[in-house]
């Protein structure tokens, strides 16, 4: 293996990785990896890719470019005795193999933990699946929404008295999934460099977003029971934390959970009578609530804004995505990444979120690529 990069801005250079992943999950997990100086290796098959790049004989969409800059791709078929001859001798030089098949799957391959391991026992080999490798959900499909409903997050977002919501961000697959498998797989292979020992990572994305679901979690156990969707301290239960409509019909998100900031926030608006309300419960809560959204109605989103410039109080406009990424703070942080590829042209992406000692890491060198463009540096076809 080679080792550790000098550059702090590329913390994981010298980790090579073997990528067997496909859609958002696994493809997050190792975009990261690789956006911090992993050099990632993406195993497609020929005939069928990565489902993200679109329909069948299209190369490139916005999502798989977002998902797959910087990272190699090669095309071998896992059903052939050729294909798992060329995997073999690829996983050789690898530290890291992250796959993303349901249980089993993998094994019939000739990829598994089993197979790959006997012959390489320093290699850190993780799964990420719905519902983990063991236990009555293990072959079972499913998709973010899915692993939400069955971890008990899902039944918590949503309106008080109103129906369960998705959202658009999905949890599940990412602070479930992409990022716990980041965090395993970075711990694993610190252990076998010290110890000189892999392991097998086991991700099941309803696990991890269950065990992420601490403020929920919080209240089951003070109050014996959870909280009805929409009345918990985070979700509308606290007349000082939610959101609020303005007079242009925008809104206004009120963070003011501790109370310097609830103060500020009643001296701002003129309504120090709102002081000893804003952590009201239960039936006390709703005229608090009633008297706050009063309140924020009567201006307009940028009226707010203006008004709260210099003020500490955690009040903050609901932007729109196309009003995030021209931000003022995603500018001076360098968030959004103008990109030029070969193909599709000019579009936008998200930057690297990481910054070590004030350095960002740097670009990729290159954009997304066809499938088996590599296969020829890799695999000498």
């Amino acid at each position: 293996m080679t080792t550790l990069g000098q550059s702090v801005s590329r913390p994981l250079a010298g980790l090579r990785v073997l990528d067997f992943t496909a859609l958002l999950p696994g493809p997050l997990c190792t975009l990261h990896l690789a956006d911090l100086g992993a050099e990632v290796i993406k195993v497609e098959a020929p005939k069928a890719p990565d489902g993200s790049r679109g329909m069948p004989g299209q190369q490139f969409t916005k999502l798989f470019l977002m998902l797959a800059r910087g990272k190699q791709c090669v095309a071998v078929d896992l059903r052939t005795p050729e294909g798992q001859a060329a995997i073999a001798t690829l996983v050789a030089t690898c530290e890291v193999v992250v796959e993303g098949f349901r249980p089993g799957v993998a094994d019939r391959l000739g990829i598994g933990y089993a197979a790959l391991s006997a012959a390489h026992p320093t290699l850190v080999y993780c799964s990420i699946s719905g519902y983990g490798q063991t236990g009555p959900m293990r072959d079972a499909g499913g998709h973010d929404i899915n692993y939400q409903s069955l971890a008990g997050v899902l039944d918590q977002q949503g309106a008080a008295g109103g129906a369960p919501a998705q959202g658009n961000f999905p949890a599940a697959d990412i602070a479930g999934g992409a990022l716990s498998a980041a965090v395993g797989i970075l711990a694993a292979v610190l252990a076998a460099r010290t110890h000189g020992r892999g392991c097998h990572v086991d991700v099941s994305m309803t696990d991890c977003v269950m065990a992420q679901n601490i403020p929920a979690a919080m209240t089951q156990q003070s109050m014996g029971r959870a909280a009805k969707r929409g009345q918990d301290y985070l979700s509308g239960g606290l007349p000082c934390y939610g959101t609020f409509a303005t007079s242009d019909g925008r809104y206004m998100a009120l963070g003011a959970l501790e109370m310097k900031f609830w103060q500020n926030w009643c001296e701002a608006v003129g309504r120090p009578d709102l002081v000893s309300q804003g952590h009201a419960q239960g039936k006390a809560a709703v005229p608090a609530r009633a008297a706050i959204a009063e309140v924020i109605t009567g201006k307009t989103q940028a009226e707010w804004v203006a008004q709260f410039a210099t003020v500490d109080a955690c009040f903050t406009p609901v932007l729109t995505l196309d009003e995030a990424l021209v931000s003022e703070h995603a500018k001076a942080r360098g968030m959004v990444r103008q990109v030029e590829h070969p193909e599709l042209g000019a579009h936008w992406q998200f930057a690297s979120p990481w910054r070590f000692n004030g350095e960002a890491p740097p670009p990729p060198a290159r954009e997304a690529v066809a499938v088996g463009a590599d296969n020829a540096l890799w695999l000498g076809d």
